[in-house]
């Protein structure tokens, strides 16, 4: 009985540090760029994305400007998930979890 209700408040401890991390997540941003910065993305650590920059001199050639907003918006989206990751296993490893169990 004792070890049940050890394990519910540790799951309880989770869901209470996973919930503030989605929190915080949603408040951190991550920027990203391509063409030597012609293309700027900010999203924020829930993989939304916040705001694009581009630089006027690129808008000429549009399927490269095309192919700038998608690489960087690829990229601030895989650092996204990387900031997101490392967070939740923070939250794993503060509770004595196996790595990769989050």
């Amino acid at each position: 009985m004792q070890n049940q209700m050890k394990m519910l408040k540790q799951v309880q401890q989770m869901q209470t540090k996973m919930a503030k991390v989605q929190a915080d997540l949603e408040q951190e941003q991550v920027e990203a760029s391509a063409g030597g910065g012609a293309v700027k993305v900010v999203v924020n650590g829930q993989q939304r994305l916040l705001s694009i920059a581009i630089e006027p001199d690129v808008a000429e050639d549009m399927e490269m400007l095309q192919d700038l907003v998608v690489a960087a918006v690829n990229d601030a989206m895989d650092r996204s998930r990387e900031l997101a990751a490392q967070r939740m296993q923070s939250v794993a490893a503060g509770l004595g979890l196996p790595p990769g169990l989050l």
